[in-house]
């Protein structure tokens, strides 16, 4: 007995120092000694290895498995092991025998069922242990709450996720975290934003939930000023609060603001992962550096399909069509399989370079080298390459040959094509089929119209422009977004509001000295704003 009790105080002191080694030759000595099956101490051991860093969960199940008895202490301890480890299913299947063994889970053994249901998704399997918590009483304990509001938020139920966050009585800022971020994600960022300033307690991980969840829905603006009153509020940036920053300078073209980052991990010496590489690869192309976008990438230690991707379509929409089918070459080279959006990029540059066989080349090895399945994109791009180079017949031929039916990227593609060579019977017949599917939007009347006035038809060009007024069709204004001293402005064409010329005038009669970078939106002309300059000019 004595022997025994020594054997179990070497075994806490090995769990203290993490010896796996020393451990299992514990369990030898208590196996020969016939106390291994000991609840105690067999429990102590399967914890240690399921649970630690160090530990070996294969090792901890197969002691569970040839225990005589079990605690609902050692159930837990195994299925929390494996929720962990993120095994959802094994972890599902284990609860299933616990049950079948007549013992009852308990608070903790629900908080891992929870994060095993979040992960698979299944709302069903979710709403079942759901039920189990009301039957057993275990809803109301907090760990159980927070596993609940957390599943149905990742699932999108907010109702319910709702229902119970009101019935809490102990929120504490993971509530409130998980809440948002089921907000947020599900697209209702107002909700969201109303309960995030409602908040008694933020942390980086809300701060972060109400940042991506801005930029998910497109308000890039939004997610900037949200970034910047996070570190105003005293909290360092995240991994996810600055990719989903760097995500909002991309679309919004806020070089300064993406600089700063870059900036903040070089002097923090945070390395670049593959996430974050790639998301300066990304802001650096849309903001119009595509040198430093090759320089971040050939900085980055791991290069995943989404950094040669995002430099492909950088490149291409640079015009260094030939760079990127290079780096497309330089990708199959290291093994890297590309995706559906990869082909897409790759598709393009040849487009833009009119490079027709070896675009033909890269549509057919889709399906014969990398068994990517062509979808209605990548006809699109297709349609787009033969169309710039005249081969209109061959072009219609691909859109009346795909298996699925042509989108308005496709038809507009080919209408393009149509108005470039001219050929407006065929146009008249894609904007016939487009009108059918209900996408004959303004970018497609102004398209028809300008097909019209470069063959000198101008009764039909009056005629398009009679259907636009009797449809109601009006063009949606350009927009441009002018970055100023770290702050993004958004003018819109046709805004002729007092506090808007002014606006104007003192951004632009500073912009020598302040402005760092212009993102056009469907405008697209620089003339326009320097235009507004004059005539502004001329009012005042």
């Amino acid at each position: 007995m004595k022997s025994s009790r020594r054997v179990l105080s070497l075994l806490d002191q090995c769990i203290a120092l993490r010896q796996i080694r020393q451990i299992k030759q514990i369990q030898s000595h208590l196996t020969i000694s016939g106390t291994l099956f000991d609840s105690y101490s067999a429990a102590k051991i399967i914890s240690f290895c399921a649970t630690s860093d160090a530990g070996d969960v294969c090792h901890a199940y197969r002691l569970f498995c040839c225990l005589p008895y079990r605690t609902t202490h050692i159930w837990n301890t195994m299925i929390r092991a494996f929720a962990e480890r993120n095994e959802a299913l094994k972890t599902m299947s284990l609860y299933k025998s616990m049950r079948e063994n007549g013992l009852l889970p308990n608070n903790y053994t629900f908080s891992f069922l929870l994060r095993s249901c979040t992960e698979l998704s299944d709302l069903s399997l979710g709403l079942v242990i759901h039920g189990q918590t009301i039957v057993l009483g275990w809803e109301s304990y907090d760990f159980v709450q927070n596993g609940l509001i957390h599943f149905f938020a990742s699932c999108f139920c907010m109702d319910p996720a709702r229902k119970l966050f009101d019935m809490s009585g102990n929120r504490d800022v993971i509530t409130w975290t998980s809440l948002i971020n089921g907000y947020a994600k599900s697209g209702q960022v107002l909700i969201a934003r109303d309960l995030f300033d409602q908040m008694p307690e933020k942390n980086t991980v809300s701060w972060s939930a109400m940042i991506n969840g801005y930029c998910q829905v497109g308000f890039f603006k939004e997610a900037l000023e949200v970034f910047s009153d996070m570190q105003a509020s005293g909290f360092a940036p995240n991994h996810n609060s600055i990719v989903g920053a760097l995500t909002a300078c991309a679309f919004l073209g806020a070089l300064d603001q993406g600089k700063w980052i870059h900036t903040y991990l070089d002097k923090n010496k945070i390395k670049l992962d593959r996430m974050m590489g790639t998301a300066l690869i990304d802001m650096y192309s849309k903001c119009g550096c595509i040198e430093t976008a090759c320089v971040v990438f050939d900085e980055m230690l791991e290069r995943d399909v989404y950094a040669f991707t995002s430099l492909i379509s950088g490149l291409a929409n640079h015009g260094l069509s030939t760079l990127a089918i290079d780096l497309f070459t330089r990708m199959h080279d290291e093994g890297v399989l590309p995706n559906e959006v990869t082909f897409i990029g790759v598709l393009s540059a040849c487009s833009r370079m009119g490079l027709v066989d070896e675009g033909l080349k890269i549509f057919e090895s889709m399906r014969t080298v990398y068994r990517v399945e062509p979808r209605v994109q990548h006809y699109g791009c297709l349609v787009d390459l033969l169309g710039r180079v005249g081969m209109i017949d061959e072009a219609k031929k691909v859109v009346r040959t795909m298996p699925m039916e042509p989108d308005s990227y496709v038809l507009g593609a080919l209408l393009n094509a149509c108005r470039v060579h001219g050929n407006v019977e065929l146009g008249q017949e894609m904007v016939g089929h487009l009108a059918k599917q209900g996408l004959d939007h303004s970018g497609v009347h102004v398209l028809l119209s300008n097909m019209y006035a470069s063959a000198d038809q101008w009764d039909c060009v009056k005629t398009v422009r009679e259907t636009m007024e009797r449809k109601r069709v009006t063009k949606v204004p350009g927009c441009s977004l002018i970055e100023v001293d770290g702050s993004v402005n958004e003018f819109v064409a046709g805004d002729r509001s007092h506090v808007l010329m002014q606006e104007i005038i003192s951004l632009l009669l500073a912009m020598d000295k302040h402005l760092k970078s212009i993102c056009f939106g469907d405008s697209g002309d620089d003339k326009i704003i320097y235009g507004a300059v004059v005539s502004l000019a001329d009012i005042n």
